[in-house]
């Protein structure tokens, strides 16, 4: 005699859908509907690292950029130039060693076309922000830097070759490319851009040291004793840490640390050009 009881309480099977459907044989690509881990998506990120690895790394990464610092202060001149290209190589290696993805660092070259869109607008934006600085003589004094009074082929060289190669490729890779994604894998985009402005800013403490007597605005403003470089250094850290955030919103942006490279080149760069420029034609 058949069991009725049971016989009611049977469903019929049906097929459990497998979060990692195989691709469509036609397309070759997955499924529509169909879950992808995140590894597994072309340029998408890495498999997620432990907390205990990113905290390692960033530690690491602080660490090295602080004997950097110090060995561009005090050790022969130029050393920025030849330490920078290759600490910056060593820790987009050891960004990729902590699972960070192209995209976390902003290397993608997804991101390479709105990245230069951005690059574009951001040199011009400075060019005529430096050039309404110098039509007006009121600002016309920030740009009297005793550091910058070059010919006009050093000026050309240290634009060109030092600035890029010597600092900015070793900054960006480092503030807006490896820390930033360190941290933001951890603590999401605001502690990213935070965390990195913070350590741009310290980043600046030695070479602001003589800045008070090098800019002769900042010294008639602050004074050249003690107290008014102490102020002078107090504002570069803070200055910077401020343009470290426009530097990582950029970079956010845009998707790409080519943007926020392109803004620290101007600025830095053209400012160099236009001292040296106005220097060589108040000695004329």
């Amino acid at each position: 005699m058949p069991n009725v009881a049971l016989d009611r309480l049977r469903v019929p099977s049906r097929p459990v859908p497998s979060a990692t459907a195989s691709a469509s044989p036609a397309s070759g690509s997955p499924a529509a509907g169909t879950l992808v881990p995140a590894s597994l998506v072309p340029g998408g990120p890495a498999a997620h690292p432990s907390r205990k690895r990113l905290l390692l790394v960033f530690g690491a990464v602080v660490v090295i950029l602080a004997a950097v610092n110090v060995a561009a202060k005090f050790g022969p001149p130029h050393t920025g130039l030849v330490a920078g290209p290759l600490v910056a190589l060593g820790l987009v290696l050891l960004g990729r060693r902590a699972g960070l993805s192209w995209h976390d660092m902003g290397l993608s070259r997804r991101t390479l076309v709105p990245g230069l869109k951005y690059a574009v607008g951001a040199v011009l934006a400075v060019a005529v922000v430096y050039a309404i600085g110098v039509a007006i003589p009121a600002t016309r004094p920030a740009f009297d830097d005793v550091r910058y009074h070059l010919h006009i082929s050093a000026a050309l060289m240290t634009a060109f070759v030092v600035v890029p190669l010597g600092t900015v490729l070793l900054e960006e890779v480092a503030f807006r490319g490896v820390l930033l994604g360190l941290v933001n894998r951890r603590r999401g985009a605001v502690w990213a851009s935070v965390t990195s402005s913070v350590l741009f800013g310290l980043w600046h403490i030695l070479p602001s040291l003589r800045l008070a007597e090098a800019n002769g605005a900042v010294g008639a403003a602050l004074g050249t004793d003690a107290a008014g470089q102490a102020l002078a250094v107090a504002g570069a850290v803070a200055f910077t840490a401020v343009a470290g955030l426009l530097l990582c919103e950029l970079r956010r942006r845009s998707g790409s640390l080519l943007a926020a490279a392109a803004l620290h080149w101007a600025t830095n760069g053209l400012g160099l050009l236009v001292t040296a420029a106005l220097a060589t034609i108040r000695l004329a």
